[in-house]
């Protein structure tokens, strides 16, 4: 059967299995699984396991006492042919008892439900994708997926990343069906996150009847957050944001501790080192005399790099949209990263947000256009078609 036919085949029976790929859709989407949730992120992870046992894959977990698990199979092809990588992950954005308040739902072409976009309709898409090769025949090329529990948390206590890196080494593509844009823009590159705690330590004191013992931990804060705040270099493509902040405990005392949460966004990998260094200077300048500063690098997610080979693979994606009626993408740059990075960082050429379309992710707006679930698993399907191999 040549790759025309399996196509056609692959196509044919996406087509009969939408009821069952929607069904599937909604019953991980209505399971637990935000960022905090490891019991319900591994429930998902069982559920993904039992539809990847149906094709024959070698499935193996990688467990994480304090993290959802991380979900890998495999399914043969020929041993000298390098193979094809899904990635993703489990988790979702939205916190425990959303689901309650808003269950997988279908109104005007639009499905809503938490993690319904971010990213398990992707995941689905991408597993029926597999199916329909499994069903046409296809056996050019080994198959490998990697499922991550814990990516809205940035992996901070698991070793997803290094998992994400060897498992990706030596393959000859890798699809990431992050969240889909309604303007058919794929993604060929994202900034680095990275979260970092400044904290500051003062004097604590009366603040009526001993206020110049006192030394204001939050006083000296707010002379820092307009001074990490400052650090954004538009021209390096580096942004910093002082997300949160929390300092005393009373107003009746001058407060003797006090902390923020930043947001920094870049990237070059290789500027992570500057950035520690240059919130460690602003740790270290004082305004307030008697205070103490120290910058803490919490987690992160490194920069997806844009590549030769990812805008190689890019135009395979965009001629193969175009040539089966699904419009044609364009490449994009987002400031959101993604675990596409570390695919990159193995050598392996990667695009981004191949999954289903929609908006508002993490946020209880969060949609998906329900006929992208479809047309996404076949773009997926005719995208490794088409990535040729053994014969």
């Amino acid at each position: 059967m040549n790759r025309t036919e399996q196509k056609q085949q692959a196509f044919q029976f996406i087509d009969s299995h939408r009821d069952e790929m929607v069904s599937l859709w909604q019953e991980v989407v209505n399971m637990e699984g935000g960022p905090h949730e490891k019991p319900g992120i591994d429930l998902v992870a069982g559920r993904f396991r039992q539809v990847l046992d149906e094709v024959g894959a070698a499935i193996r977990t990688v467990e994480f006492a304090q993290a959802g698990n991380m979900l890998i199979a495999e399914l043969p092809g020929p041993i000298a042919t390098p193979g094809v990588l899904f990635l993703g992950h489990m988790d979702t954005a939205i916190a425990a008892g959303a689901i309650a308040r808003q269950p997988f739902t279908i109104r005007d072409g639009k499905a809503y439900g938490p993690g319904v976009l971010d990213m398990k309709g992707g995941i689905v898409a991408f597993l029926y994708a597999i199916k329909a090769l499994r069903a046409a025949g296809y056996n050019a090329r080994p198959i490998k997926v990697v499922l991550a529990g814990d990516e809205e948390v940035l992996h901070a206590r698991s070793s997803a990343p290094d998992v994400f890196m060897t498992e990706a080494k030596g393959h000859a593509a890798a699809f990431n069906t992050e969240t889909g844009f309604v303007d058919n823009g794929i993604v060929v590159g994202r900034k680095g996150v990275a979260r970092f705690m400044l904290e500051i330590h003062g004097v604590a004191a009366h603040a009526g009847n001993d206020p110049e013992n006192g030394r204001s931990a939050i006083l000296e804060m707010a002379y820092k957050i307009i001074d990490v705040q400052n650090l954004t270099d538009k021209e390096k493509g580096i942004s910093f944001n002082v997300g949160v902040m929390q300092g005393g405990k009373t107003s009746t005392a001058v407060p003797d501790y006090a902390k923020i949460d930043i947001d920094v966004r870049y990237k070059d990998p290789d500027d992570l080192e500057w950035i520690l260094g240059k919130l460690q200077q602003v740790a270290d300048k004082t305004h307030v005399d008697g205070t103490t500063g120290k910058a803490t690098f919490m987690e992160g997610i490194k920069p997806m790099k844009t590549t030769d080979a990812v805008l190689q693979l890019f135009e395979l994606v965009r001629k193969t949209s175009v040539e089966n009626g699904f419009g044609e993408p364009y490449a994009k740059v987002v400031g959101g990263a993604s675990d596409s990075a570390y695919s990159i960082i193995a050598g392996v050429p990667t695009v981004c947000s191949m999954g289903v379309k929609g908006g508002r992710n993490h946020s209880p707006e969060e949609f998906a256009v329900v006929d992208s679930l479809f047309e996404r698993a076949k773009l997926l399907a005719a995208c490794v078609l088409n990535l040729g191999g053994a014969v």
